[in-house]
């Protein structure tokens, strides 16, 4: 397999941990799908990363579509369960966290590509309460738990782990370690795994 991506991408980095934590050989290949001379539309017609290239040939897309396929090829490592209510809320943790980073990056690309005449404050506030709500629904959903499903490390414990990650990289002025310690504690958890070391946004 082959992942196409970036080294910044919170998506990316989530196929990339549980690439890494299912022990997945695979290709990495970097693209940055703003430069003027980016291929990314042969792959995926939206434009984005990561894109997963298949062993036939064939192209997934689709972070969350990628990580559901990769915790089937091995046992090792069960990120999800295998049907029901169970899986269906680690499902929804990663669908919060994604939505989190959805509405950071309009945000960090309003900022970063329109003139600040043109910025919108209103719209830029909207999406930043989002964040903020979900940050809120994050740590009450933890709470004093170990991982965000109890005792056990799940896809769930990735997709927040990579939100909170991208967070601190492109919104350090968020101060979601010291308003919600709870998660800063599984953050640091996280930290410690071989598969977050090596991915760490730069």
């Amino acid at each position: 397999m082959k992942l196409i991506g970036s080294l910044a991408s919170p998506y990316v980095r989530k196929v990339r941990v549980v690439l890494a934590e299912k022990k997945l050989d695979y290709q990495f290949e970097l693209e940055d799908v703003w430069a003027a001379d980016t291929t990314i539309d042969k792959l995926n017609p939206l434009g984005k990363v990561p894109s997963l290239v298949m062993e036939d040939g064939e192209v997934m897309i689709d972070s969350r579509v990628m990580v559901e396929y990769l915790d089937t090829l091995t046992p090792v490592c069960k990120l999800l369960p295998s049907n029901g209510r169970e899986r269906a809320d680690i499902k929804s943790w990663e669908a919060l966290a994604d939505g989190m980073l959805d509405a950071a990056i309009i945000v960090r690309l309003e900022r970063l590509q329109r003139p600040p005449e043109l910025q919108s404050e209103a719209w830029m506030a909207r999406q930043m309460r989002k964040v903020q709500l979900g940050l809120a629904s994050l740590s009450a959903k933890l709470g004093e738990q170990p991982y965000c499903a109890g005792n056990h490390y799940t896809l769930a414990d990735v997709a927040v782990g990579c939100t909170l990650g991208w967070l601190s990289f492109r919104f350090p002025d968020i101060a979601w370690r010291d308003d919600y310690p709870n998660l800063a504690r599984l953050y640091d958890k996280l930290s410690e795994r071989q598969s977050f070391k090596d991915t760490v946004p730069q």
